[in-house]
């Protein structure tokens, strides 16, 4: 018996699979339920044709210099001409077209690329104090919130390192400016100078001794691209950090275990409506 049903159903599938209609364009909203079961939506967009608008999507990914098979930030946008795809991370998205003058868009990727370095330590930074902070693991300083970090007395006062840094910082970005104007021309350190780096290395990127584990020897266009997704990541989390600090009073995983504690009383929601305006 169970046999007979079975063969019974397959004979029934395969008449309804024989039967199906044949495709054709549908209207927006409209849902087409296959003859297999599976659940389809279609859509129509422009020339009334999914295929049409998947074909004209992937001539806009390739539009102006763009490699073919080149990310796109957002299915069917126009990408802009002066984005050519060869840059880590790009995928198009300009809005205000801040990279039409490819010498500025030279600073804007350099700016991008240490901010978001800064960021994704900082984030760390915030995590691991908060984390382990409390339990005096991290040491004294760690015990110190981060938001309150300007209290804690360090080996020396807060006008002294801060003048120590902005030295350092100059001299640090002088030499980035030095390399930005002419690459390789920052490889040999002016002071000691059998630390070199690697010949052909590109701005932001040195390598060498800057490299300890030797990740530049892979795949490194891969890394780079992998780097500013988390660089930019960062920089929004960081972003976040500040304003739910100044909004709840909280850190970012106290402000976490506040909302698994009670999920349903404890959300952006209502805390929006304590933020400061």
């Amino acid at each position: 018996m169970s046999f007979m049903l079975k063969t019974s159903s397959i004979q029934a599938s395969g008449a309804a699979r024989r039967a199906a209609p044949a495709p054709r364009n549908v209207s927006a909203a409209e849902i087409v339920v296959m003859p297999h079961g599976a659940l389809y939506t279609l859509w129509n967009v422009e020339n009334g044709s999914a295929k049409a608008w998947i074909a004209n999507w992937k001539e806009k990914r390739t539009a102006g210099n763009r490699p073919a098979g080149a990310a796109s930030w957002f299915p069917g946008a126009d990408l802009p001409e002066h984005l050519d795809g060869t840059m880590p991370g790009d995928f198009g998205f300009d809005p205000l077209r801040l990279g039409v003058d490819s010498e500025k868009m030279m600073w804007y990727q350099q700016a991008e690329l240490q901010n978001g370095r800064w960021a994704m330590m900082g984030v760390f930074g915030i995590l691991f104090t908060e984390l382990l902070g409390p339990t005096g693991i991290a040491g004294p300083a760690a015990a110190t919130p981060w938001y309150e970090a300007g209290k804690y007395e360090y080996f020396a006062s807060v006008q002294t390192l801060v003048g120590v840094q902005a030295l350092l910082f100059a001299f640090v970005e002088a030499r980035r400016y030095q390399d930005m104007q002419k690459p390789g021309s920052a490889n040999v350190d002016p002071i000691f100078a059998s630390n070199k780096l690697p010949d052909g290395n590109t701005p932001g990127y040195p390598g060498g001794i800057f490299d300890p584990l030797g990740y530049s020897k892979g795949n490194l266009a891969e890394l780079k691209v992998k780097e500013i997704k988390n660089a930019r990541l960062a920089m929004l989390a960081f972003a976040g950090f500040i304003v739910q600090l100044n909004v709840t009073g909280k850190g970012p995983l106290a402000s976490l275990f506040s909302h698994v504690a009670d999920p349903w009383n404890t959300t952006v929601w209502q805390n929006s409506a304590h933020i400061p305006l």
